[in-house]
């Protein structure tokens, strides 16, 4: 049983590895994805998304009391 999942995820593996080792225009389109996830990821989340613990609290016990008064409130 053990061998037989080894051989499928070494097969998965080969499958991957000789598809992008022949691609020539997939590879061009990997890096386009890459960017794209690059900058929806980091760039979006640096603008779009300030760290509000970090501004309105000093101290990690500060922040930790909030959010564990914000969790547990009841309403």
């Amino acid at each position: 049983m053990k061998t037989q999942i080894k051989q499928f995820f070494k097969s998965v593996y080969y499958l991957y590895y000789d598809g992008f080792a022949n691609m020539k225009v997939g590879k061009k389109l990997w890096l386009l994805i890459a960017i794209k996830l690059f900058v929806m990821f980091v760039i979006i989340k640096w603008l779009f998304f300030p760290d509000v613990l970090q501004e309105k609290f000093q101290t990690d016990a500060q922040r930790s009391q909030y959010i564990l008064n914000t969790l547990t409130k009841e309403n």
